[in-house]
């Protein structure tokens, strides 16, 4: 495995086609495309890595698996009268469907469903309070409690926040969400600023590897049942409306980020995590992609088989 890293990021570094990096957050802008950082942690805890895998990044959207991880927890089948279990099909930022669908988000991944996730987590608390158990819970799967918050990039989301505060205004006009709206984007663009490197983003994603069971350390997370279904939204819903084709190219369970980072799983098998800050049109990590379908073409991981 190791060996196959070191190629992968040898064969990549080459690569003059990176895609673009996300300039709509000026802080995510300045983001120097040329890194790449792949890491692989599996069931037992063994760590592989290679490339940029120690340089942390803002996970962005990749932080929905973790607050849809803990909704599920506090509210159980609950969080489903929130937000729907489906694929969009339309862009991560659309208010199309709101109107629709009566203001309820089509699924968490999208922003509008993570803005209803956060919504329905803070439970009358304090965007503080919900923050703090937020990180708590990241560092706890990753097992790494220097993980913490990008204020830099927070504050350019939430300079920059007229077209998620659309969506959350919308929603609140049908009803759905019960705080208030600045509370609730200020929680939302705090847990998107999280900041991680590829190998406390693969260690964080283990226990969806193993049913629910973090085994490196022997600690139940989630149900074995909730686990699948995390997996199952994240194969639908993980890439916004590139869902389809990133089932397609790598058939894994993955969730992707603006800031280029992407978190597949492949059940029983290992926790990847790559970043490649250059994203492709969809707002995917397009190196990040490459290396999967590299990954899963050599290892056979796939959850579709061989």
């Amino acid at each position: 495995m190791q060996d196959f890293l070191d190629g992968l990021v040898l064969t990549l570094s080459a690569e003059t086609a990176r895609g673009k990096v996300a300039d709509y957050i000026p802080q995510l802008a300045h983001v120097d495309p040329k890194q790449f950082g792949i890491a692989v942690c599996t069931p037992d805890g063994q760590l592989y890595s290679a490339g940029h895998a120690n340089t942390p990044f803002s996970i962005q959207s990749i932080s929905k698996v973790f607050t849809l991880t803990i909704a599920l927890g506090k509210m159980g089948d609950g969080i489903w009268k929130h937000v729907g279990r489906e694929p969009s099909g339309d862009p991560f930022n659309s208010i199309v469907q709101l109107e629709h669908e009566s203001g309820k988000p089509r699924n968490p991944f999208i922003n509008a469903g993570a803005i209803a996730v956060v919504d329905a987590i803070m439970m009358g608390h304090e965007p503080k309070e919900t923050l703090a158990e937020i990180l708590n819970f990241v560092r706890f799967i990753a097992q790494d409690n220097s993980i913490c918050f990008d204020h830099k990039v927070a504050a350019s989301e939430m300079e920059h926040r007229d077209r998620n505060a659309s969506l959350a205004h919308f929603m609140k006009a049908f009803g759905r969400l019960r705080h208030d709206v600045d509370k609730v984007l200020g929680t939302y663009f705090h847990q998107c600023a999280i900041a991680m490197n590829c190998e406390q983003l693969a260690r964080a994603g283990l226990f969806l590897v193993s049913d629910g069971i973090d085994k490196a350390t022997n600690t139940r997370v989630v149900s074995a049942q909730r686990a699948r279904r995390i997996n199952s939204l994240m194969m639908m819903c993980g890439h916004y409306d590139g869902s389809g084709e990133f089932a397609y190219r790598v058939g894994l369970p993955g969730k992707s980020g603006v800031g280029g980072g992407i978190l597949a799983i492949a059940p029983g098998k290992g926790s990847i995590a790559v970043w490649s800050p250059g994203l492709d049109a969809l707002g995917n990590s397009y190196l990040g992609t490459r290396a999967l379908e590299q990954l899963v073409q050599k290892t056979g991981w796939s959850v579709f088989g061989h």
